[in-house]
């Protein structure tokens, strides 16, 4: 197995740019708040078209 290398392995993962504790923490915030507000946004249309349909009598 040539392309398995574990020395080029370990070069390659000590390239990558690991994120500090004050980044992940950011981000990880506002994939909370941005998963609530969707939730929330898909809620409301769902409200909105089940009290449309039932005002129309469609179901009820």
């Amino acid at each position: 197995m040539s392309w398995f290398n574990p020395a080029a392995i370990v070069k390659e993962i000590s390239k990558i740019r690991w994120p500090k504790r004050n980044d992940l923490l950011t981000n990880s915030v506002q994939v909370v708040i941005f998963t609530a507000f969707f939730a929330l946004y898909f809620f409301g249309c769902q409200f909105l078209i089940s009290l449309l349909l039932r005002l129309v009598g469609v179901i009820r």
